[in-house]
């Protein structure tokens, strides 16, 4: 009995003190209490369970067929190392579109139905899987794939014997991350104009200013996340039942590559992408009012009045974008290392941290905005829930994953905790840092094009969102390209740092 109150009398304060908040704050429209939300579920139950079970089911469907390219993307870039930057700079260019600007396009694609929400919750965790299990596919000594060869085995031999074995707590990690994206995906997907769904009750009540039913359904998707992160880490203890001894590499040798080299390697990707653009569009036979080939966006852009309308709100997201991404980087790895000095709070922060990011931020942008205000802190704050938990989920895995050898040869020598953690540990975590680092800038991104989309009314999310809404696809499309091209420029910045840093630290992730 002791043990039962001991681990019910947190939940019970926690919500005592939500419930004294919404009574001190029921004047205004911002905070619902646990009986208002209780009231609310208990008068419309009906209505949620249907909504519940029909966004689940998109979202199961998006996340089944997202990770399951992703693992072939991951397998393909393994086996044909040379492939490696073509594909990981179509799988960004495709990541990098925003949801709110897909969304519309893919209505007019699929018409009525579950195309667009399945397709959207797809596009919506494939790369943060992709990411992780890449970090896992090298996570190998050498001498592993060097004692491969010496008995005859190829590269597909050790792909299965080898690294997809020594990936699987990384998958899960991925897998884990990406469950509540595939969530809001779905959500995002029924706002385009689905029937039914929670997206679609969620959209009802923030018209109507419905507090109420937004915390409701806020709190509704919450909670389906935390079960399905809780389930798959369940998975993911059964299936793997073991912690990979990763054993140091000597720094792999490799001579850089020139100038000339990068640039015609670059020149070459753009080229495809543009190609694959047209040739899509045309195979298909997909309209030129909607579907917008690079002609046209180019045509588009030529206008001075257009790039000067595109780069002002560009320049406005950007403003908003690199403070709160770096905020959420520096929070998340924070957060981490605290729990791994001090492993009894991990009972309390992980479920916190899990339920900021499982809630759809189309629910809390407009709540945190308000709470936060529409200018500078309340869209950092956005940003900042939206990549603090990848970051901290994948830099709490990697500090976990410290050689063992390492660990035992620090603690004969007498080093405490915040040693080991600083010399030892720390570099060991840096391959999943980077890795979330690099996954945030789309991240980031689309964080501040949903606020502004939402709630603040600037930049080039609300720009987009106006155009859908009027037809302007040139602008629309326009909008997207230019995203596009920033993401890929900063993720090359930050995977420029990741190469200089782990030729040091971790050789095996450099290729």
């Amino acid at each position: 009995m002791t043990a039962a109150l001991r681990h019910t009398a947190p939940i019970l304060l926690a919500l005592a003190i939500w419930e004294g908040i919404a009574r001190i704050s029921s004047g205004g429209f911002l905070v619902s209490g646990p009986t208002a939300i209780a009231r609310y579920m208990v008068d419309n139950a009906a209505l949620l369970a249907r909504a519940m079970a029909e966004t689940s089911i998109n979202a199961a469907w998006g996340f089944l067929w997202g990770n399951l390219g992703a693992m072939v993307l991951a397998a393909a870039i393994m086996l044909v190392p040379r492939s490696e930057r073509a594909l990981s700079a179509l799988a960004l260019l495709v990541f990098c579109v925003p949801l709110i600007a897909s969304g519309p396009i893919l209505r007019v694609l699929f018409g009525p139905g579950q195309g667009p929400q399945i397709t959207l919750a797809a596009l919506a965790v494939y790369y943060t899987t992709l990411l992780a299990l890449l970090v896992g596919l090298r996570a190998v000594s050498q001498n592993w794939t060097d004692l491969m060869q010496v008995y005859g085995h190829g590269a597909v031999s050790t792909l299965v014997r080898v690294r997809a074995r020594a990936s699987l707590p990384y998958l899960f990690v991925g897998l884990q991350i990406s469950a509540p994206a595939a969530f809001l995906g779905a959500m995002i997907g029924e706002f385009t104009g689905a029937e039914r769904g929670l997206g679609v009750l969620t959209l009802r009540a923030m018209r109507g200013l419905d507090t109420d039913a937004t915390w409701t359904l806020a709190l509704l998707a919450a909670l389906i996340a935390l079960a399905a992160y809780a389930l798959i880490g369940k998975l993911g203890e059964r299936m793997v039942g073991y912690k990979p001894v990763i054993l140091l590499s000597a720094p792999a040798a490799s001579m850089p590559k020139p100038p000339w080299a990068r640039l015609a390697e670059v020149a070459l990707i753009a080229a495809l992408v543009l190609a694959l653009w047209q040739l899509s569009m045309d195979a298909f036979g997909l309209n030129r009012f909607f579907a917008k080939r690079p002609g046209d966006v180019w045509a588009f852009l030529t206008d001075p009045q257009n790039r000067n309308t595109l780069l002002a709100a560009l320049s406005e997201t950007l403003s908003f974008a690199l403070p709160g991404y770096l905020a959420g980087l520096a929070l998340g790895a924070g957060l981490a290392a605290v729990l791994v000095l001090w492993p009894p709070l991990s009972r309390a922060a992980l479920p916190v941290a899990v339920a900021l990011r499982a809630v759809p931020i189309i629910t809390t942008a407009p709540l945190l905005v308000l709470a936060f205000g529409r200018g500078l802190i309340g869209t950092i704050v956005v940003v900042v829930v939206m990549i603090f938990f990848p970051t901290f989920v994948a830099c709490l895995q990697g500090l976990r994953q410290t050689p063992g050898q390492t660990v035992d040869l620090f603690k004969s020598y007498g080093a405490g905790r915040w040693h080991l953690l600083r010399a030892a540990q720390i570099p060991a975590m840096l391959p999943a840092f980077f890795a979330s680092a690099r996954m945030a800038v789309p991240a980031a991104l689309l964080a501040v094009t949903t606020v502004e989309w939402l709630a603040t009314g600037k930049g080039i999310g609300v720009l987009m969102a106006m155009t859908a809404s009027t037809s302007n696809y040139n602008m629309l499309w326009a909008c997207v390209a230019v995203l596009a091209v920033v993401a890929v420029g900063f993720y090359a910045l930050v995977a420029a740092l990741e190469r200089a840093v782990l030729r040091t630290y971790a050789s095996e992730q450099v290729t």
